[in-house]
């Protein structure tokens, strides 16, 4: 009788494990429409979120990680928050960003004429010109000198909680112009400007990230903007709008400028809203031009130009530090390393370390456990110059030579590759600008 029911019990047992896959499969699929409905509902559905709802565990932990460094409690002010996140996308010349920071940038309240260009701005937001052009292209040159620099500035001198945040942020931005730019989301920058019923959306793209939803009142762009307005209700007006946005875009490539949008300030009644669009060129944000990514160059016997991980690691050091430093993000901040390293993949778990540890290589940093051996049997030669285009000179992407060939991975993989080598560029200049935190700390 035991023996029977042991017979009958395999198929049930079979049949519930397909049961509660098929619940696993259909959960993952509700999280992916309340994820959506949730972007639809506060804005227009981005490019960017569109790429990682391939993987809506990740994207969760993204947009909680946003959402608490651009809108929660904080050191920084609102204002200065986006104006930081506009310096660090104009880095890499990512008018994606740019465009949607510098509408956050008005929307909460920030002066116009910041936008003029980096000269306009406080002074105290000018002295992170410096670590954001070193954390952006060369981030093992962060130095105690540059922190040194910020926290005894005079009048003009940063807090050491402001400084964490504002790393933090340079370091979020800079990453994600890797994805950006890995996942074509730049040459698609206008495909936010319409929500996905048609009309036009009440909030900025990302809104749903920051959970921005009280829109203030109209502020005017600087006076060197081109802007047009428009009513909602005219279609003629829709498209000679279209037409003009159209027109901007080809002229900015051609001559290299930036696209900057700020969507609809505010309603004026309840058939009728204004939208306010922008053009300006993100290099007005950049000092020193010809300051690039340059090929780290390894001498093991100079313990200041090699980083390596046994010295001074995430889990060991990092994360206690900014955690303490700015209350809970380093909890977001782990989801996110956590979360990108045990998606459900076809990606082996020999690749994914690969991925991740040669992206470290390419920004100087060294594990002394690993055998780099492994990185030239797991990647080929296009791939490990695709992984260090994207982490190291994103907007060169654009460019044929660095595109990647995608025939053996499906989309949710290279969405998934693209994610791996923004979170290692993520945690590589977190390393390195906490590094020189903590030598400040103890000087």
């Amino acid at each position: 009788m035991i023996i029977c029911t042991n017979k009958m019990e395999y198929p049930l047992r079979a049949q519930c494990q397909r049961v509660q896959k098929q619940v696993m499969v259909n959960g993952e699929k509700e999280r992916v429409t309340l994820l959506f409905m949730k972007l639809a509902n506060r804005g227009s559905v981005d490019t960017v979120a569109q790429q990682m709802a391939a993987h809506p565990q990740y994207l969760e932990s993204f947009l909680r990680t946003q959402h608490y460094i651009l809108h929660m409690d904080g050191p920084l002010p609102l204002p200065y928050r986006h104006y930081i996140a506009i310096m660090a996308a104009a880095r890499h010349h990512c008018n994606y960003l740019v465009h949607l920071h510098s509408a956050q940038f008005l929307k909460v309240g920030g002066d116009p004429l910041w936008l003029h260009d980096l000269q306009a701005a406080p002074a105290r937001l000018r002295l992170l010109d410096q670590i954001n052009k070193v954390l952006a292209h060369q981030p093992w040159l962060t130095s105690c000198a540059h922190i040194q620099a910020l926290l005894k500035s005079g009048e003009q001198c940063w807090s050491l909680a402001e400084l964490v945040q504002a790393v933090v942020i340079l370091a979020h931005c800079h990453s994600l112009c890797c994805f950006v730019f890995g996942s074509d989301a730049e040459s698609n920058c206008a495909s936010f400007s319409k929500s996905p019923s048609g009309t036009s959306p009440k909030y900025c793209s990302f809104d749903a990230a920051n959970g921005n939803t009280n829109v203030p009142p109209s502020v005017t762009p600087p006076p060197d903007l081109i802007t047009h307005r428009r009513s909602l209700d005219s279609s003629s007006d829709m498209t000679g709008l279209k037409e003009r946005i159209q027109k901007s875009q080809e002229e900015c490539e051609k001559r290299e400028e930036r696209l900057m949008q700020t969507q609809a300030l505010h309603q004026t009644d309840l058939e009728e809203e204004d939208e306010v669009i922008c053009f300006t060129d993100s290099s007005r944000f950049i000092t020193d031009p010809d300051f690039c990514y340059q090929e780290f160059a390894w001498r093991d016997d100079d313990h200041f130009q090699v980083f390596r991980v046994q010295d001074y690691s995430w889990e060991d050091h990092g994360f206690s530090l900014v955690n303490r430093l700015y209350s809970d993000i380093g909890h977001l901040l782990d989801d996110r390393f956590r979360s990108v390293a045990t998606l459900p993949s076809l990606l082996s778990h020999d690749l994914r370390r690969a991925i991740w540890n040669y992206t470290h290589c390419v920004l100087g940093i060294r594990y002394d456990d690993y055998d780099y051996g492994e990185v030239n049997h797991l990647l080929e030669r296009d791939f490990k110059f695709y992984i260090k285009a994207v982490a190291c000179f994103p907007d060169t992407t654009k460019t044929s030579v660095c595109l990647l060939s995608w025939t053996s991975l499906k989309p949710p993989e290279r969405i998934h590759v693209n994610l791996l080598i923004m979170e290692a560029r993520l945690q590589a200049e977190l390393l390195y600008s906490l590094r020189a935190i903590t030598q400040y700390m103890i000087l």
